[in-house]
């Protein structure tokens, strides 16, 4: 199988699989414990809060572990809206589900919610910022660092110099950014910042909210004063620890797998190039340098990742969270893309393990594939 769907997950690196593994056998301890299990184990997951905090230029007190990137999104819009009760909170138009369901929950129960456009690049206006802070008392802005499906970076620092001004709280959802690009929680100015493991070949089911220590947040879990009292419950040490590990590979490596997954990506798309009409959606801004969402008129998208699929190739029609509902993109359809069109889409992204070969592979078989619609 050709694995080309590293947004939606990322396979476990064999270090990170090393560094667990003493966690699930001897090292089981209770981090809250005083023994000396306990002690190895709090130590164990304080190196990686240093480690993750190091990732992305954040001091390791900063560092809050979740259950995921969703736990983390959740709690920084409803954490924020239960310490700050009143305030009006605005999110981009083309957030992760985990960010706009939040704020669809938020606003069922009374909170007024806005929503910044983006242009016909997927990229989030920052003039539309400027212009709703001036007619509406903005408490909280989120605006993702990079989008979960084209890939364009968005202009979150220029965001939080406009939010700073205002006396707005900024937080972006950097999930998708982290171990892809460069990112400092410190020069983008934001306030608080969603990490996630399996998206940088890490484990499942932990992840990192990373918070300006002076800003209020309520918790969403009580039972216990864990992670420094924002998210009670024992802590997941073994998923941690990989999150540490899969942080400092991340960091190490970046440059290195930066310049990879350039020249794979530019290959790809010179590829999709000789394909009479192939659409890549947000070609013209600035992207990560893993991901190509592209649409082939005439095709469904999912029909498209299927035929793919029977070909052992692995990709997706859009975000994970919502793949397989049958429905144009919402991405793409804030960008202004006609519907029919947006339902072509599909969502190839890259990963550090991948080769010229699958790409010549993947342009090989869409090509036949698409051939055989046609006829």
């Amino acid at each position: 199988m050709i694995y080309l769907d590293h947004n939606a997950t990322t396979p476990l690196d064999e270090r990170v699989v090393e560094a667990m593994l003493p966690f699930l056998r001897t090292g089981y301890g209770n981090p809250s414990a005083l023994h000396r299990l306990g002690r190895l184990a709090r130590d164990a997951v304080e190196q990686a809060r240093a480690q993750v905090a190091a990732l992305v230029g954040a001091h390791p007190s900063q560092v809050v572990f979740t259950s995921g990137g969703t736990e983390a999104n959740n709690l920084a819009l409803k954490g924020w809206v239960q310490a700050h009760p009143g305030k009006a909170i605005a999110v981009s138009a083309i957030e992760h589900a985990s960010v706009s369901e939040a704020a669809d929950w938020l606003e069922q129960r009374g909170v007024a919610v806005y929503r910044l456009p983006v242009d016909g690049s997927g990229c989030v206006r920052v003039e539309g910022l400027e212009e709703l802070s001036a007619r509406a008392p903005l408490g909280l802005v989120s605006c993702m660092l990079a989008n979960n499906e084209t890939g364009v970076l968005q202009p979150v620092a220029e965001l939080a110099q406009i939010a700073q001004d205002k006396g707005i709280c900024l937080h972006t959802d950097a999930v998708q950014a982290v171990g892809r690009v460069p990112v400092d929680f410190q020069a983008l100015g934001v306030q608080m910042l969603s990490l996630s493991a399996h998206k940088i070949y890490g484990p499942k089911g932990v992840g990192a909210l990373v918070v300006e220590r002076s800003l209020a947040l309520q918790p969403l879990l009580h039972g216990g004063g864990q992670e420094f009292g924002l998210r009670a419950g024992t802590e997941n040490v073994a998923g941690i620890v990989g999150f540490g590990k899969a942080a400092e590979l991340a960091r190490a490596e970046l440059y290195a797998r930066t310049e990879h997954l350039s020249a794979l990506r530019a290959r790809l798309e010179a590829g999709l190039a000789e394909l009479p009409g192939v659409v890549i959606f947000g070609q013209q801004a600035e992207r990560l340098p893993n991901t190509v969402f592209l649409g082939v008129p005439g095709i469904d998208g999912e029909m498209l990742v299927m035929a793919l699929d029977r070909e052992k190739i692995a990709c997706s029609s859009g975000s994970s969270c919502s793949s397989g509902s049958g429905q144009p993109s919402p991405v793409l359809l804030a960008m202004g893309v006609e519907p029919t069109l947006a339902k072509s889409a599909i969502r190839v992204s890259l990963g550090k393990d991948n080769t010229e070969t699958d790409v010549a592979r993947f342009l090989r078989s869409l090509r036949e594939i698409v051939r055989s619609f046609e006829t």
